[in-house]
This record gives C-alpha cells, sequence and structure tokens, in this order.
C-alpha cells in the first residue's frame, strides 16, 4: 500500500494545505486538497473518498472535484463513503443548491457525479479493492477514524480529528502504520481537549491504550503556527521499543 500526503495540516497557510492522504493513487481518505495539489489527470483517477467528519477542511475539495467532473463532461462518478450524519450535514449544509450544487443530483453521465454511502462503525466495507472499517473517535461532532486494509493484507490507521479517546485503539488486528493527529503544543492542552485535539504528551497517553502499537507512526494535523514547537515536543517524547513517529508534510510518500 502506497499513501500520498496532499494535505495534512491543522490550518491553511501558504505551503500547508488541508488534509487529504491519496491510499494507492485511487482512494482518498478525507478531503481538504485536491484540485489545488492533483492534476487533471490525477483527479480522473480518484473513485472513492472515505471522509472522517463533516468539518470543512476535511471536505472542502469534494465540490470543486465535482465540478471539474461536470466542466470537462467526464463519464466519471465518486462514491463518498462516510457515517450517516457526516453525509447528512454534507447534504444539508454544503451540497444543497445554495452553498454548492447537490452533485448527487447532477450527472456527468448516467449516473450522479457523487453517490453517497453510509457507513456503519464497526463494519468491514470494501472500497476499490480494499477493505475499510470505521471506528467511533472523540470530537466536537459526530466522528470516525478508519482502518483501511489492501489485497496483500498491509493496513493504515487513519484517526481523523480527536482528541483522547477510547474505541479506535481497540480495534481487533495489528496495523503496520498509523496517521494520528497532534493539533496543539503541550502548553495548549486544554483548547485541544476542548475542541476535541491532542498534544504530544496526550498523544503519548493515548499511546498506552492501544491494544496494538504500529511500528510508525505519522503525525498528522499539527496547528503550522506551532509547528517548531509541536516538531520539538514529539522528538522529545520517550516511547517504548522500535516505533517510529514523524510529522507528515504535503507530497510525502510512504509505502505501508
Amino acid at each position: 500500500m502506497i499513501f500520498k500526503v496532499l494535505g495534512s495540516s491543522g490550518a491553511e497557510l501558504p505551503g500547508y494545505n488541508s488534509p487529504a492522504f491519496l491510499v494507492d493513487d485511487a482512494i482518498l481518505l478525507d478531503a481538504g486538497t485536491i484540485g489545488s495539489y492533483l492534476s487533471e489527470k490525477e483527479q480522473w483517477k480518484i473513485r472513492d473518498i472515505v471522509v472522517t467528519h463533516a468539518h470543512l477542511d476535511h471536505i472542502k475539495a469534494i465540490p470543486f472535484l465535482a465540478d471539474n467532473i461536470i466542466i470537462k463532461n467526464r463519464r466519471h462518478g465518486i462514491k463518498l463513503f462516510g457515517i450517516k450524519e457526516t453525509l447528512s450535514d454534507l447534504r444539508k449544509h454544503l451540497l444543497n443548491n445554495k452553498i454548492w450544487p447537490d452533485f448527487t443530483k447532477i450527472s456527468s453521465s448516467l449516473d450522479p457525479v457523487i453517490k453517497m454511502n453510509v457507513i456503519a462503525a464497526g463494519r468491514d466495507y470494501k472500497v476499490n479493492g480494499h477493505t475499510v472499517c470505521a471506528y467511533r473517535v472523540n470530537h466536537t461532532v459526530p466522528a470516525v477514524g478508519y482502518v483501511i486494509t489492501d489485497k496483500k493484507g498491509r493496513s493504515l490507521l487513519y484517526t481523523g480529528d480527536t482528541g483522547p479517546t477510547e474505541t479506535i485503539w481497540k480495534m481487533p488486528s495489528e496495523v503496520n502504520a498509523g496517521i494520528v493527529e497532534v493539533s496543539f503544543p503541550n502548553s495548549m492542552a486544554a483548547l485541544a481537549i476542548k475542541t476535541g485535539h491532542l498534544t504530544a504528551k496526550l498523544l503519548k497517553k493515548e499511546m498506552a491504550k492501544m491494544r496494538f502499537l504500529p511500528d510508525r507512526i505519522y503525525i498528522t494535523h499539527p496547528k503550522p503556527q506551532y509547528i517548531k514547537q509541536i516538531t520539538k515536543e514529539i522528538g522529545d517524547l520517550s516511547v517504548k521499543g522500535k516505533i517510529k513517529i514523524s510529522i507528515l508534510k504535503s507530497g510525502d510518500v510512504y509505502e505501508v
């Protein structure tokens, strides 16, 4: 399994893109960044988008991808996967023919550009040859993280946005790598907890809850205003075993 970082920032500034991770060139985990990073040819490879929650920085590129499909008259559709609450919010507040056209009803050929697929936490779903399972996490809106597994059994954990949580760490089997959020420096722990996020010290406490520790943890969603401080605090963490922790940036490509 290969994943490419289109964006992994907790805020937008020049050089810092909103979260989106392209798995094996076809499946997008969250969609904060698409068209501002991928060429048209690369965009047409995307067939499935799996979203963690409805906050704007994790969904805002979806309408523009749909618009590009219509503009180029592509016979192309996108399957959008998420929990019921997330997809309901997208219908009500984004694809509502007020903020943006309802591309679940607008066709590029015979079918709508976007087809919404409700998933339930704790169940396995087949998505473009991969198995995806959602786990509830602790955020300010209904949210899930995911474990995605390819045909070879290689698996990637992605928390999306979460504060201190429980369920996702009880996943029934090992994962090879994890993308875990750390948004704030340790000095802002109160704000992190209030807004459903983590700091480096809070991450360490979460790692103690993990039933299985991956070999590598990649940090997503740091606020760029505090990136130097967060990077230092991640580097200062003392962790057991050979686990490696590093902060992601746009353009990074990793093999799981």
